[in-house]
């Protein structure tokens, strides 16, 4: 796969896709900018380069209506901010206005188009709308990780339709930090999978057991582990029709010489509420009527034993019902271990990257992914659309 460095861009339009779904607080001001900041090497290097830049981005889910509360003004505001320079923002993504807009262009100048997904033929992946899109530049560059999963226009129609195509310096990095923590680790590799379903990281569970050397899992995906092993588990969430599946899983762990940690102590609430009375059990003495909301402080000292000689570790998915106060422990407790570390960390995926800047310890791991659904289709042994089409066309 070609990154940006490897094609001539000087004075070249670029239609650089990235991901600036950024959130939004009440009054539509941007409360985390870091997907920004994420590919402020990109747009950098082609200012350096004399380029003219032209951003395109989806922002929500206004499901192929112009919706203005999803418009990419705010991100064309705070771009232009980070880059001390002027960010025009078009009023739409094709058509006529969009054209003259691009044609009148110098090298140097920077547009950010209108919402891709005002239009349904993007998430369509419809080819007259990719036409239209490759129209207006001459080079694509992707630099977007976190829709890299998706078979949309403009992360797989551009590729095809341009004759010269390049991943950007994040996505370059993204795919770079995976390799080296799955495809070619430092040994012990130990991944640590938690959040609430079996069912959602099902794939990345069968592929990881023939890579790992240990896995730890918690969150409440570890309750249907638990309860296949023969815990009484309460009233905690369950996947009751992955019982036998989780118990295939244990099964494929051991045959596989894979070291398979679970919770061997929770924190039990009485109900899924923050103001829930709560208290400490072992994992053979949930009461009947409670539930499991994090593990406890004696998985949290197992878990961290298990990553004392990691060389390389992997997170995806909190250990409990993190963002209530009384159920945090556990994940915190392990973003410390992970940023005490001496090894390799990569976190993915939304909840995981939240608890590691609420800890304040981001500085700390390695490498914080940009793209949740991505990463897990990279967890899954599956290859991202995105990434096949830039493939595709360099060859």
């Amino acid at each position: 796969m070609q990154n940006i460095r490897d094609l001539d861009i000087k004075g070249k339009k670029l239609l650089i896709r990235v991901d600036f779904n950024v959130p939004l607080d009440e009054h539509g001001n941007i409360t985390d900018d870091i997907r920004i900041r994420g590919v402020l090497p990109t747009i950098n290097y082609a200012l350096d380069e004399d380029a003219k830049i032209i951003i395109i981005s989806h922002m929500g889910r206004p499901k192929g209506q112009r919706v203005a509360k999803f418009s990419m003004a705010p991100a064309a505001k705070r771009l232009s901010r980070l880059i001390s320079k002027e960010v025009k923002l078009a009023t739409d993504c094709i058509g006529a206005e969009v054209k003259t807009m691009i044609e009148a262009m110098q090298p140097g100048d920077v547009i950010m188009l209108e919402n891709l997904r005002f239009h349904p033929e993007e998430q369509q992946n419809d080819r007259s709308f990719a036409k239209e899109l490759a129209e207006l530049g001459e080079i694509y560059i992707n630099d977007a990780f976190a829709v890299a999963h998706r078979a949309h226009a403009s992360v797989v129609g551009l590729p095809e339709l341009l004759e010269k195509s390049a991943a950007g310096f994040l996505l370059q990095k993204e795919m770079d930090y995976f390799n080296r923590s799955v495809s070619k680790p430092l040994r012990p590799l130990v991944a640590i999978i938690g959040g609430a379903k079996v069912s959602s990281k099902l794939g990345a569970l069968r592929n990881l057991l023939d890579r790992v050397d240990k896995m730890i899992i918690g969150g409440a995906m570890a309750n249907t582990f638990l309860k296949s092993l023969g815990y009484e588990v309460g009233k905690s969430r369950i996947e009751d029709d992955l019982l036998d599946t989780a118990l295939e899983l244990v099964k494929k762990a051991a045959d596989k010489g894979v070291k398979l940690y679970l919770p061997v102590d929770c924190i039990v609430a009485d109900k899924f509420d923050a103001r829930a009375e709560t208290k400490r059990t072992t994992v053979q003495e949930v009461p009947r009527e409670w539930m499991i909301l994090d593990i406890g402080p004696a998985t949290t000292t197992l878990f961290s034993e298990a990553l004392e000689d990691a060389k390389t570790i992997i997170w995806n998915g909190p250990m409990g019902a993190f963002e209530m106060d009384a159920y945090s422990r556990g994940t915190m407790a392990m973003v410390q271990h992970l940023a005490s570390s001496h090894a390799l960390t990569i976190v993915g995926g939304g909840d995981t990257d939240v608890a590691v800047h609420r800890a304040g310890e981001s500085n700390n791991i390695s490498y914080i992914s940009t793209g949740g659904g991505a990463f897990l289709m990279l967890m899954e042994g599956k290859e991202l659309p995105g990434v096949k089409a830039l493939e595709a066309n360099n060859q």
